[in-house]
């Protein structure tokens, strides 16, 4: 039997898992990672040089942090480890990647696409002001630079993030003006029972909360941003906002970290050709994948956050699952009680996952709220009046018309930070379900390449 040539896409929970499972069966797949070490978002690594303990740079998941880089460790010599490799496009059995301005192409029999997710944004006036980051740029931040993004920074959104950044901050000594939450708590003592599915997790959650009210950081909930202040030389000066009992409230600062959970990064997955299903209880699309990794297209195989949002170890288990599929495809023998095993765990996972989703609602009713004068796509400078003049005037009423039309999507981050907040707005402007206005589809490269790339001759 030859040996099938494979590729994963990612290094982080998902894609270290799958790699090690893959090499416990006497495969060497090329392991492709955007970053400069293995980690992940969730998990990065500091640079070389810096010494902070696991515990003050991971906080709860210390533990597991140090375990995966552990596992990576011991398999960097069995995979083709490429780092700082960009994934930019696949076609005819080929991946494309860049590095070093070198592109090249990967023929391969199996991929597994473990591309993670990127924060989901809901904008607000102001938001295009210097100052203002998403969650996991503020995240990156410290793990990376050991920095805070502001000498004063509110935290806004909904979500676990939302409270975890904040508390990783607070332990890194830097000065938080307010937590806001455009979350209920009626919505989480809804959710309790689907949250007590993962009770460890939930009782982490509390923790953080309690952790920053203890430290008299204001937690407000129920708060609808209005607007982040400041200006074009100096950045970010304020946050208003109305709290739960209808007042207008600001609180100073100079720096603001958003973020509405994840969206999942889909681009490969949908230059792969593989099928989309719409989440009516996130309101966001996401690939067709079974707890077993398969996606619709045979020899495509995703796992982590980029197919189902479960969390780092459930991208782990995740990874894990997707190895042993492509194995059994490809006629290794598999341990298929291990597989129903994880499978048994995800599906508990899953519980809290729509716990979570019923708790920290996207707030989808902000669209429609936002001023026309209100940039919802940063990148190009569009703004919510532009967006409805499309759908109104001219008939936009899907995503990639409006597009078209409009310019929205089209800037450096090819939608990633404003194409679902922009379908709200379409959506609400036509009178339309949100389904209906579709996804931006995704395009090669999926992300900015320089015109100075040169592809290498086989």
């Amino acid at each position: 039997m030859a040996e099938p040539r494979v590729i994963v896409v990612g290094a982080g929970p998902a894609g270290v898992r799958c790699a090690e499972q893959l090499v416990s069966a006497g495969l060497r797949p090329v392991l492709i990672d955007e970053g400069r070490r293995d980690g992940g978002q969730i998990y990065r690594r500091q640079p070389a040089n810096f010494t902070r303990s696991y515990a003050t740079l991971y906080g709860t998941e210390a533990g597991r942090a140090e375990a995966l880089h552990t596992s990576f460790d011991r398999l960097r010599d069995k995979v083709d480890y490429r780092s700082e490799t960009l994934a930019w496009n696949l076609a005819g059995g080929e991946l494309h990647v860049v590095k070093d301005q070198r592109a090249a192409r990967i023929p391969y029999d199996a991929l597994v696409i473990c591309s993670g997710a990127t924060d989901r944004l809901m904008p607000v006036k102001g938001w295009h002001y210097a100052g203002t980051y998403s969650l996991g740029a503020a995240q990156i931040a410290l793990k990376s630079q050991a920095c805070s993004i502001g000498r004063r920074v509110v935290f806004m959104g909904t979500g676990p993030l939302l409270y975890l950044v904040a508390s990783q901050y607070l332990k890194a000594g830097a000065s938080i003006a307010g937590v806001l939450d455009t979350s209920r708590l009626r919505h989480q003592a809804a959710a309790m029972p689907k949250l007590l599915a993962r009770p460890a997790l939930l009782a982490n959650g509390l923790k953080f909360i309690r952790a920053l009210k203890n430290a008299g950081v204001p937690v407000l909930s129920g708060i609808e941003p209005v607007e982040i202040s400041g200006s074009a030389d100096d950045g970010v000066s304020g946050v208003s906002f109305r709290d739960a009992g209808g007042a207008l409230r600001t609180i100073e600062c100079d720096a603001v970290a958003m973020g509405y959970h994840l969206r999942p990064e889909t681009q490969l997955a949908d230059l792969a050709r593989c099928a989309f299903r719409f989440d009516q209880q996130a309101r966001q699309w996401f690939p067709e994948v079974s707890l077993e990794g398969r996606s619709s297209v045979p020899g495509v195989y995703l796992a982590g956050d980029g197919a189902r949002i479960l969390g780092a170890d459930g991208a782990e288990n995740a990874g894990r699952l997707a190895a042993l599929s492509l194995l059994a495809d490809h006629g290794y023998q598999v341990d298929e009680t291990a597989a129903a095993r994880i499978v048994g765990i995800q599906q508990k996972m899953d519980r809290f996952r729509v716990g979570l989703v019923q708790a920290f609602p996207w707030p989808q009713q902000l669209a429609a709220k936002l001023p026309d004068d209100a940039i919802v796509c940063r990148c190009e400078s569009i703004t919510a009046g532009e967006l409805r003049r499309v759908v109104c005037d001219m008939g936009a009423q899907e995503a990639n018309r409006a597009k078209a039309f409009s310019r929205v999507g089209m800037g450096r981050c090819q939608g990633r930070y404003c194409g679902q907040a922009g379908a709200e707005v379409i959506a609400h402007a036509a009178g339309v379900p949100i389904e209906s206005v579709g996804r931006l589809r995704g395009q090669a490269p999926v992300k900015p390449l320089s015109i100075t790339v040169r592809e290498d001759k086989a």
